[in-house]
């Protein structure tokens, strides 16, 4: 999941810096997407991990 939060904000700079303005909004907003999605599993798995110790 972070992989892929990292290739979309690449993406994202690269289109960016080429000017295309619309598909870096978009890259941008999915990689903020992703990296919320996997900070909330990361969060889930650490405290399962905590209790199960």
């Amino acid at each position: 999941m972070l992989t892929w939060a990292i290739i979309a904000l690449v993406i994202a700079l690269i289109a960016g810096a080429l000017g295309f303005t619309g598909v870096a909004a978009a890259a941008g907003t999915l990689a903020k997407v992703l990296f919320g999605i996997f900070l909330v599993i990361a969060l889930v798995l650490f405290v399962l991990g905590a209790v199960a110790v």
